[in-house]
């Protein structure tokens, strides 16, 4: 569908994660574990267009709170709630899903994107329905994981 679909997804997380957290994105392939018990957040925003899709962005609570702080300038600990957190991993997944944007309009696949939304918890899976491609992809960010689900469908 996206021949080079995961390296249109490198650039936009490592581009992302570097110039907004200053954290450097090293693509990994072993999978996230979060079997470790800490609950965890998923952040998505999805495009239609030729191509629609939903890009899920998922990291543990305590990494999702670090961004948080990078993004706003502020110690993960002067952190209250969720609320500055679900605000602050929606607008990671819309600059990723941003980037993504951009460079399948480059190519004549104009879209438009969803307005984020936010999963939280501590054992959960999202599928796809059997007309979806599905990719996963993982990423080391100084040693906290991040991981990019990818869900696609030709219009």
């Amino acid at each position: 569908m996206i021949e080079d679909l995961e390296q249109l997804i490198t650039s936009a997380v490592t581009e992302v994660m570097t110039t907004m957290l200053t954290l450097k994105a090293q693509p990994n392939s072993n999978p996230m574990n979060f079997s470790s018990g800490e609950g965890h957040i998923a952040s998505a925003v999805g495009f239609i267009g030729k191509t629609t899709g939903v890009v899920y962005l998922y990291a543990s609570n305590s990494f999702a709170k670090r961004m948080t702080g990078r993004l706003l300038g502020m110690e993960p600990a002067e952190i209250d709630g969720d609320e500055m957190v679900n605000d602050a991993m929606g607008e990671m997944a819309n600059m990723v899903v941003g980037q993504l944007k951009s460079r399948l309009s480059d190519r004549g696949m104009p879209c438009v994107l969803t307005i984020p939304s936010i999963i939280r918890g501590s054992n959960f899976s999202i599928e796809p329905v059997s007309s979806a491609e599905r990719r996963v992809f993982f990423f080391d960010c100084n040693g906290d994981h991040l991981g990019v689900e990818v869900m696609l469908k030709h219009s």
